[in-house]
């Protein structure tokens, strides 16, 4: 089993930045990749952002694109979301996921998930 905790969220004002952070603890695997997803009120979750184990791979929705960025810390078994530029459209419940297999865009590829995060943007 994996246990996924978010934290980081928070109100903000359109413009700012917000960094949010993904602990992972139990079975992660070296092989996998974490992910970020999202979900607004009344709207589907979607995916935002993803980073391979080593790091070299990461995946972003077009959407955040040149504003967002993923990372992570293995030491600490972190994975980050540092959200730039922030617009009132990324105001959702902020998710992390892992995937043990390999790196995807597609919820379906995901086995554990966090409780998610709130992050509210005011314009």
């Amino acid at each position: 089993q994996v246990q996924l905790v978010e934290s980081g969220g928070g109100l903000v004002q359109a413009g700012d930045s917000l960094r949010l952070s993904c602990s992972a603890s139990g079975r992660t695997s070296s092989v996998g990749a974490m992910a970020w997803f999202r979900q607004a009120p009344g709207k589907e979750r979607e995916f935002v952002a993803a980073v391979t184990w080593t790091g070299r791979t990461t995946y972003y929705a077009d959407s955040v694109k040149g504003r967002f960025t993923v990372s992570r810390d293995n030491a600490k078994n972190t994975v980050y979301l540092q959200m730039n530029s922030l617009k009132a459209e990324d105001t959702a419940v902020y998710y992390c996921a892992h995937d043990a297999v390999g790196i995807s865009t597609q919820e379906i590829g995901y086995q554990f998930w966090g409780q998610g995060t709130q992050v509210t943007v005011s314009s």
